[in-house]
Formats: structure tokens, C-alpha cells, sequence
């Protein structure tokens, strides 16, 4: 993996992704604000979305938006190999 894909990268994703699920503007026609579930395609919940039922397209989907699974480790072994597996192998078994 280069530097683009590295977990420090993914966690400043996570968050960048959260602070724009959180962002509103006003909009004059409605006198509202509007967010993002006004405006993201949630096909599970057309009728009602809420921040989590938006489609999000990235990276971080892998590991459903979560920081503490992006940190999770696990011990495999394969006959006489032992190693511990991390973000890495699971983003290339997803992939």
C-alpha cells in the first residue's frame, strides 16, 4: 500500500466524513436549513432517511464508516504460518 492508502489517511476520511453528514445551509426557497439526508439517495428509507441510512460511496464502507473496526486485529494461522491480520488484508479480501 502507498502513503494515499494508509490508515492515517482513512481515519481523516472517517472524519471528514462525519463532519459532512453533520453540515447544513440555509436554503431560502424552503426557509430551512437542508442537510444531508434532505438531499442523499437512501433507498432503504426514501420517506424518512436519517444520516445513517444515506448510500455513501467510499473507502471507509469497508469497514462501515467505523473507526474502531478500521482498528481491529486478528491472530491467523494457516498450517505452520502465524501472523496477526489487520485493515490491510481485510481491505484486499473485500476488494
Amino acid at each position: 500500500f502507498s502513503g494515499v492508502l494508509s490508515e492515517d489517511v482513512l481515519r481523516l476520511l472517517l472524519e471528514l466524513q462525519e463532519r459532512l453528514a453533520a453540515t447544513t445551509a440555509w436554503a431560502p426557497g424552503s426557509g430551512r436549513n437542508v442537510s444531508l439526508q434532505d438531499v442523499c439517495y437512501a433507498p432503504l428509507n426514501p420517506a424518512g432517511p436519517g444520516v445513517g441510512d444515506c448510500a455513501v460511496s467510499s473507502v471507509t464502507q469497508y469497514f462501515q464508516n467505523n473507526g474502531s473496526r478500521l482498528a481491529l486485529t486478528a491472530l491467523q494461522e494457516d498450517g505452520k504460518d502465524k501472523g496477526t491480520v489487520d485493515w490491510h488484508d481485510h481491505l484486499i479480501y473485500c476488494v
